[in-house]
């Protein structure tokens, strides 16, 4: 290869990548100085593209939510694509009183900023978990909201694709503060009868037909109903301690109505989860007729009992894991810097072993092949065809890119040390209730119970999480899937060599 190989610069001015020297305009018009309007406060959360911060407007002192997107980071043509049409769906779904609403987008040299309403109340998990008490009812009351904003999104030609219970804030804390969706970042326009093919949503929610790589609409369905099988009995229906795990487990689509608490639960609420969980979207109930259903109607059938505590100490167990795996996110995902893409220029490199600029079908089953891939050739042809995005016959520079940086670098080995010896802030090998305390000051990630992170993760039950502890926690299935599992087949097939080098 050496010196035939095109440069960077050349391979990025490429028709299906951003370039990274001038920064396109994302959204192609010109608008007023966010900074003039607004000053910005702490760090609210962090996501692949985009940090959020809370933000004041100077004229009034009225806050709101920042979501701020580095423009370096967008990759791809699509990677834009994709920020517009969050925009356009926020813009879209604008009114209904259950979605976070958008109150402006601004642009700059370096990033995008979407100004949004603030939802200060918490997630959907936390409020349950602090009432101390609940019922069907109040589980009903809930699920008709959620439910109730799928059919708006539906009726709207909006399909979400990422409905879990940590999209869902409460506005403020009031006892009647409104529940609203947040994240349209996954999320669709589509036409009656459309098929999607790109596997998107989160491992416990995501509906089989997702991955078949064939769904609709309905796949918001499936994911409402896994909420509601959630708030009803403290733990996911389908449950593995790997993503793949609770892939195998939502296809096989099996419910469990016999385990604690489910013989105390109305007949009523198992009819309609049994409704929403089919695993034939054809047969699966819309979002108009789950609204329907005696057991969420206002003034239904749901029971004002209490339901079993031990179903809020589960609900707090699960809920608190995946607080833990959100700070080593954090952490990771404040540690990656631009350096990584260099390991992805020598990969594209080693790959492109005629120095075309370009990597052909055979250089990639030959490049996979030395990274140690045992990948069946049609496999390879799926990986060719959707990283492949202008559809030449080649993948070049940016559409590798594209395909590789998403790459779940969450249980890559050197990250997941990083974010432990960060947190491990005394290096005596073990996080204590203290260190996970300070962290979550460090991080403004809000008041969390660490006591329950630590029962949760802590296997020998000595009060503290040593390192294996934390690794074995980080590879449980509770992640994200990107746009394409392909890009993340295709990462995973490489991972191995970035890490080598």
């Amino acid at each position: 290869m050496g010196s035939s190989v095109a440069t960077e610069s050349s391979l990025l001015d490429s028709s299906s990548t951003v370039s990274k020297s001038t920064l396109p305009s994302v959204l192609q018009r010109q608008t007023e100085n966010l900074w003039d309007l607004y000053s910005m406060g702490r760090k609210l959360g962090q996501g692949q593209f985009g940090t959020t911060y809370l933000c004041v407007e100077i004229s009034t002192q009225k806050e709101f939510a920042c979501k701020s997107i580095a423009k370096r980071k967008l990759i791809s043509r699509e990677d834009v694509e994709d920020v517009r049409r969050e925009l356009h769906i926020m813009h879209h779904l604008s009114g209904h009183p259950n979605i976070v609403t958008i109150e402006g987008a601004y642009e700059d040299a370096s990033s995008v900023h979407l100004v949004m309403e603030l939802c200060a109340g918490g997630e959907l998990f936390d409020r349950i978990i602090q009432r101390g008490h609940y019922s069907e009812a109040k589980a009903a009351q809930l699920t008709r909201t959620i439910v109730g904003v799928v059919e708006a999104c539906h009726s709207l030609g909006v399909m979400h694709r990422d409905l879990k219970p940590e999209n869902f804030l409460f506005s403020n804390h009031t006892e009647d503060a409104a529940l609203k969706t947040t994240d349209f970042g996954l999320s669709v326009f589509f036409k009656p009868g459309e098929v999607f093919t790109d596997v998107v949503g989160s491992p416990y929610y995501v509906a089989p037909e997702v991955l078949k790589r064939h769904y609709g609409p309905e796949a918001d369905v499936w994911s409402a109903g896994v909420i509601l099988y959630i708030l009803l009995s403290g733990v996911p229906p389908f449950w593995a301690e790997t993503e793949q795990g609770i892939f195998d487990q939502v296809m096989k689509a099996e419910l469990d109505f016999v385990s604690d608490p489910w013989p105390n639960i109305s007949e009523s609420a198992k009819d309609l989860i049994c409704k929403m969980l089919n695993p034939n979207p054809a047969r699966r109930l819309t979002a108009h007729q789950v609204l329907c259903h005696p057991w969420i109607r206002e003034e239904g059938v749901a029971p004002d009992m209490p339901i079993d505590s031990a179903v809020q100490s589960r609900l707090k167990q699960f809920s608190a894991m995946n607080r833990l795996k959100k700070i080593a996110i954090r952490v990771i995902a404040e540690s990656l810097s631009e350096e990584e893409i260099v390991g992805l220029k020598e990969m594209f490199k080693m790959m492109d072993t005629d120095g075309s600029g370009s990597i052909s079908f055979e250089e990639l089953k030959e490049g996979l092949r030395k990274v140690g891939s045992n990948l069946m050739e049609e496999d390879v042809r799926q990986l060719m065809d959707a990283a492949d995005v202008d559809h030449n016959g080649t993948i070049d520079y940016g559409e590798f890119l594209a395909a590789t940086l998403n790459l779940n670098k969450i249980e890559r080995e050197e990250n997941v040390f990083a974010a432990f010896s960060y947190l491990d802030k005394d290096k005596s090998g073990y996080l204590t209730t203290d260190e996970l305390q300070q962290a979550c000051i460090d991080l403004h990630m809000g008041d969390m119970c660490v006591e329950d992170m630590i029962r949760e993760v802590d296997q020998d039950n000595d009060g503290r999480i040593d390192y294996n502890e934390f690794v074995t926690m980080m590879r449980k299935g509770n992640g994200g899937i990107g746009r394409s599992s392909l890009r993340n087949s295709l990462s995973w097939s490489l991972s191995d060599h970035l890490m080598a080098g």
